[in-house]
C-alpha cells in the first residue's frame, strides 16, 4: 500500500450482498452509456478480459490484476466472492484507488454484473450487457455508485462518465459502428 493511503477494509462483507435482487437503487448516482458495434456479441464477450478492459481505459487509467486474471475471459470468472484487489493507476502510474473486484453474475455470451467496492466507493455496480443486432451488437454499460464520501462522489461522477464515454469511443473506433 502506498505511503499515506487510507486503510479501509474493502475486502470485508460486500455491501452489494445486502441487496442481491436490485441492481438499480433510485437514490444512487448512475449513468448508462451505449454503443452499437460491428462485432458479434459472442466474439466480443469471449474477448473481454482485464487486458481488454485496460485497452479500453488506456492511456487514462490502468487496472492491475494478478497474472492468472489478466488474459482470462471474464465469462470464465467465479461469481459471488472477492476475486482480487486491483490498483487503479492514473496514466498507468499514479495509484488513485484500490478496487476489490467481485462479479455478481455472468450472462453467458451476453455480459456481466460486477458489484465491487473500493477505497473511494462503498459500492461500484457495473452491468455490461451485450445485445445482438444482426452481425453486430450493442454494448450497454450501466454504472451505479455509492461513494464513501458524498461530496467526493458528486465530484467523481462526471469523471466516471467521461471515462466510460472514452471507453466507448475506443470501442467504436476499434470495431466500427452499426446504425
Amino acid at each position: 500500500m502506498p505511503a499515506g493511503a487510507l486503510n479501509i477494509d474493502i475486502a470485508s462483507k460486500n455491501a452489494c450482498e445486502e441487496k442481491p435482487d436490485s441492481f438499480r437503487l433510485l437514490s444512487m448516482p448512475e449513468f448508462i452509456i451505449q454503443s452499437r458495434l460491428a462485432v458479434n456479441a459472442a466474439e466480443f464477450a469471449a474477448a473481454t478480459s482485464m487486458q481488454s478492459v485496460n485497452w479500453e481505459l488506456s492511456p487514462i487509467v490502468r487496472m492491475t490484476a494478478p497474472d492468472e486474471w489478466k488474459n482470462c475471459a471474464i465469462g470464465q470468472w467465479e461469481t459471488g466472492r472477492l476475486l482480487f484487489k486491483s490498483w487503479i493507476l492514473l496514466f498507468g502510474l499514479i495509484p488513485v484507488d484500490l478496487h476489490a473486484f467481485r462479479l455478481q453474475e455472468i450472462y453467458a455470451g451476453a455480459g456481466f454484473q460486477e458489484c465491487s467496492s473500493s477505497t473511494v466507493n462503498k459500492e461500484w455496480r457495473h452491468r455490461r450487457m451485450l445485445a445482438a443486432h444482426g452481425s453486430g451488437c450493442s454494448v450497454i454499460d450501466h454504472v451505479v455508485v455509492v461513494g464513501r464520501l458524498p461530496l467526493l462522489s458528486a465530484m467523481l461522477m462526471p469523471v466516471y462518465k467521461c471515462v466510460f464515454r472514452y471507453r466507448h469511443a475506443r470501442l467504436r473506433k476499434r470495431y466500427g459502428q452499426i446504425p
